[in-house]
């Protein structure tokens, strides 16, 4: 095993777990179906591109599209060498 292969694993471990962490600290949807029915003019809902929610959503997708990048990176990488 090269040292390539161990960092890009270790790399890959992190994205993994970061992932797992970002997501697990998400507030579900369906925890808001009923607010959504009470009150459907809001502070949080004029406001919610500054929420905890939107910044967890955005790190989500760029998490998630590195650790795709990284994982062809790495299968490319274990193929080739």
């Amino acid at each position: 095993m090269s040292v390539l292969q161990i960092v890009l694993g270790v790399t890959l471990i992190v994205f993994a777990i970061s992932i797992i962490i970002v997501v697990l600290l998400q507030e579900g949807h369906q925890q808001n179906v009923a607010a959504a029915n009470i009150k459907s003019e809001s502070f949080y809902s004029t406001h919610k591109s500054r929420s905890i929610d939107a910044f967890l959503e955005r790190w989500t997708k760029f998490i998630s599209i590195g650790f795709f990048i990284l994982v062809i990176a790495t299968n490319a990488v274990v193929y080739f060498l």
